[in-house]
């Protein structure tokens, strides 16, 4: 059963995901699962190139989730809407659980040992109001 998203913060996460399912289709990539769950965590995709898999974290932020959200000042110079970087929210305790789910599908699918494998991280820029986007990638992410 697909995932419901209700809050306005979810469907922009659905939105960014959508695009960068789009951008990594048209970059060569098969996806091969979608929003991978368990109890302890979740990977957004799951796509591989070259026959190397790619668990990829997507982080989309959009003027409306700018203007809506607070955000933190950042540290030294007074804050804007341009400080924010939505790749600051990977966590350590979010990698810590993303390192946890990527081991379950490893184990689980049955993914041979050797297999390369690496953690990327898709930030989506949203502008709604003139239905355009920008991927910016953050590639080989240290778990």
């Amino acid at each position: 059963m697909p995932k419901v998203f209700t809050s306005e913060t979810q469907k922009i996460g659905e939105i960014g995901e959508n695009i960068a399912v789009r951008f990594l289709v048209k970059h060569g990539f098969i996806i091969k699962e979608r929003n991978y769950t368990k109890k302890w965590g979740e990977i957004d995709i799951i796509a591989e190139k070259d026959d190397k898999l790619y668990f990829i974290e997507v982080k989309s932020v959009s003027r409306i989730t700018l203007e809506t959200s607070p955000q933190p000042e950042p540290v030294g110079l007074g804050g804007s809407d341009d400080d924010y970087r939505p790749e600051d929210n990977m966590h350590p305790w979010k990698l810590k659980r993303m390192a946890r789910t990527i081991q379950t599908y490893m184990l689980s699918d049955r993914i041979p040992e050797h297999k390369e494998w690496q953690v990327d991280l898709l930030v989506v820029y949203l502008d709604l109001k003139n239905k355009k986007a920008r991927v910016k990638t953050i590639s080989d992410i240290v778990l």
